[in-house]
C-alpha cells in the first residue's frame, strides 16, 4: 500500500494517540510494540468511501452472498463439524444454519480472512475526522485485548476496516462478546474453529436473536 503525504500529520496524531492510550491504562511496552510500525493508509480510506452495503441493490448484494455452491460448501463444512455446531447451537440456542450462512457471507469459511495490518487501518481511521470517535475507541480497545493478553499481536491482521478472523469481529466485539471456548487461555477467532464459531453465536444470542425465527422478512 502507498504511503500517503498525510503521513507526517499522522505521525503527528500517532504521537498524541499514544498519550492517550497511557491514560487508558494500556502499558507502554504494549504501546510501543503494537504501534511502532504503525502507518497511514490511502487505500482504507478509499474502501471506506465505497462499502458494497451502500450503494449495490439489496438483491444484487445478496444474490453474490447467497449463491447455491455457498450451500452446498456449508453442507460439506457441516457434516465435518456437526458435533461443534450443534453443541454450540444447543449452548447458545443459535441456528447452526444461520451461523454457517453468517460465516459464509463474512469470510467464505475463513478462505477470505483478510491481510491488512488492522493497527495501521484502525489508526487510519481514527485519524480520518469521518468517524474518527469510533475508531479510536476501536483501536483503544484493542490494545487492551493485546495488553490483557486476551488476544495475540501476531493475529492483528484482516479487513481494512478492523476486524479480524472468520467472522470478522472489531475489538469491542472481542471484548464484549469473544469467547476462550478451547480453554486454552486466549482468545483466536483465525485459528480456533470452537472460539470463533461459539464466538458468533454467543454474540447473535447476545444482541436477541431467537432460535427458529427468519433471516429476511420481505417489506
Amino acid at each position: 500500500f502507498v504511503v500517503s503525504a498525510d503521513q507526517s500529520n499522522f505521525n503527528q496524531w500517532l504521537g498524541e494517540f499514544k498519550i492517550t492510550a497511557k491514560k487508558n491504562g494500556i502499558s507502554e511496552k504494549t504501546i510501543n510494540e503494537v504501534l511502532t510500525d504503525v502507518v497511514y493508509i490511502d487505500k482504507v480510506i478509499e474502501y471506506d468511501n465505497r462499502q458494497p452495503e451502500f450503494f449495490e441493490k439489496t438483491d444484487i448484494y445478496i444474490s453474490k452472498r447467497a449463491s447455491k455452491r455457498a450451500v452446498k460448501k456449508a453442507l460439506i463444512i457441516l457434516e465435518k463439524n456437526r458435533s461443534i455446531f450443534e453443541k454450540i447451537e444447543k449452548e447458545f440456542n443459535v441456528d447452526k444454519e444461520i451461523l454457517l450462512a453468517l460465516w459464509s457471507t463474512e469470510t467464505n469459511f475463513g478462505n477470505n480472512l483478510g491481510k491488512m495490518d488492522i493497527v495501521s487501518s484502525l489508526a487510519t481511521l481514527s485519524f480520518d475526522k469521518r468517524r474518527s470517535k469510533f475508531f479510536t475507541s476501536e483501536l483503544l480497545t484493542l490494545l487492551k485485548l493485546v495488553d490483557k493478553k486476551i488476544i495475540k499481536k501476531e493475529t492483528l491482521f484482516g479487513s481494512w476496516a478492523g476486524a479480524l478472523g472468520n467472522f470478522q469481529f472489531m475489538p469491542s466485539s472481542i471484548s464484549n462478546h469473544a469467547i476462550d471456548y478451547d480453554k486454552n487461555g486466549y482468545i483466536d477467532l483465525k485459528g480456533s474453529k470452537p472460539d470463533a464459531i461459539a464466538s458468533a453465536a454467543n454474540y447473535i444470542n447476545k444482541i436477541g436473536w431467537k432460535k427458529n425465527s427468519p433471516c429476511f422478512i420481505k417489506v
